[in-house]
């Protein structure tokens, strides 16, 4: 159980501070009863937190207050989405603060799914996952879909320099190159902007 434990923790600390993940996250390393006799153990101890039904995550801790911040919404509710298998996008205002190109945080955290309507509380927050057709979110990279609704709430007439800077700044080199790929036979104007962040990274 000892080894057990090690190799749990070693893949939760991996991932870094601020991680949200269920026991289906851990099934490579044992089945789901032990992981969650392991888990415990690291919730007692303050290693990690239960900020759901089945939602754990590796808490973020602030330097000025020296306490937890409060969970990821967008880690949690890709962490829900990876246990149901479901394919999710977060609705067109939580996508344009992700990315930080608005600063209205959204009155509700509201994702589109291929999964049924639900609701899930994570800590004070809670989280709708509202359904829509498949063909709605046929982008295949998460991140791709977060650009593409996030350039959808701004609007094409927004668009401009500053706002292909901050993109730029903003995405990796592989989340630009998969947007132009995942675009490719989309909206025109989208198209545009993702051939843009490729060509101007080349200038």
């Amino acid at each position: 159980m000892h080894s057990l434990r090690k190799n749990i923790e070693a893949q939760i600390r991996k991932n870094g501070t601020g991680w949200v993940f269920t026991r289906k996250d851990l099934r490579n390393i044992a089945p789901s009863a032990q992981i969650g006799v392991i888990l415990c153990r690291l919730e007692k101890e303050g290693i990690i937190r239960r900020i759901g039904r089945g939602l754990y995550d590796y808490p973020e801790k602030s330097d000025l207050l020296n306490e937890n911040l409060p969970p990821s919404p967008d880690l949690a509710a890709q962490a829900i989405s990876r246990k149901h298998r479901w394919v999710i996008a977060p609705d067109e205002a939580m996508a344009a603060n992700i990315l930080n190109l608005s600063q209205q945080v959204p009155a509700k955290i509201i994702y589109l799914s291929t999964g049924p309507t639900r609701y899930f509380n994570i800590g004070n927050q809670m989280i709708t996952f509202r359904h829509t057709a498949p063909r709605n979110l046929h982008m295949e990279h998460y991140s791709s879909r977060i650009i593409a609704q996030a350039l959808r709430f701004l609007g094409k007439g927004e668009i401009d320099s500053k706002t292909l800077i901050s993109l730029r700044n903003k995405l990796t080199e592989k989340e630009k190159t998969d947007f132009l790929s995942d675009v490719r036979f989309g909206t025109d104007w989208i198209l545009d902007i993702a051939e843009k962040l490729i060509r101007d990274d080349h200038e």
